[in-house]
């Protein structure tokens, strides 16, 4: 996960400030923009709640202060110039003043995005194998234990799509996937691996 180290900043270049581009660590979504100090980011790291400096306030702001709308750290990365920020960070209710879940637009974005910490975590557990784990289990039983997962939740969303139970499709359609992505992580490929060729197919 990426990280900052506050010495090697061009604090210099805005005279102190550089812009922090905020962006929601689950989903992608661009958030807010706002500006930093040294001090500022320091905080930021420390407390773990994302902090400013505020140009009219002339002092530190984290956010989240006075609404309650805390942005929580999650990691950071500088630009190649090493003049701007892109900090990572899950909201804790809306990100602007006016209450929209942005500064920019109001749009609910796609959790497609958590499909990848999800593959990085079975990953994970295929690695290191935990105790006491699921999907340590499943690893553990095999291929054929897998494959026959993937086929009870295929013929199980099938049979929640024929009595029209929207709760039990999205609960055996999720049960589908992650099964299919354990699969996929056992055989050596990821779900990225699959959207590739959806994405050859669509060109």
């Amino acid at each position: 996960m990426p990280d900052i180290n506050l010495d090697e900043i061009d604090w210099d270049k805005g005279e102190g400030l550089v812009p922090a581009i905020v962006q929601n660590s689950d989903n992608g979504q661009i958030l807010m923009l706002a500006y930093m100090d040294h001090a500022a980011l320091a905080h930021t790291i420390s407390s773990k709640k994302v902090t400013f400096f505020s140009r009219s306030k002339n002092r530190l702001w984290t956010k989240g202060e006075t609404s309650g709308n805390w942005l929580d750290y999650i990691s950071g990365e500088m630009d190649c110039d090493a003049d701007t920020l892109l900090i990572q960070a899950r909201p804790q209710g809306p990100s602007c003043h006016t209450g929209s879940v942005t500064c920019f637009n109001d749009q609910t974005p796609s959790n497609i995005g958590f499909l990848e910490q999800l593959g990085t975590l079975i990953a994970k557990r295929h690695k290191t194998m935990p105790e006491g784990s699921y999907t340590t289990g499943l690893f553990a039983e095999g291929k054929a234990r897998i494959a026959q997962k993937v086929g009870e939740e295929g013929v199980e969303l099938a049979l929640a799509r024929m009595k029209d139970d929207s709760a039990e499709m999205a609960n055996e359609a999720a049960d589908l996937l992650f099964h299919m992505m354990v699969l996929l992580e056992d055989a050596g490929l990821s779900l990225a691996d699959a959207i590739n060729v959806l994405q050859d197919r669509h060109k």
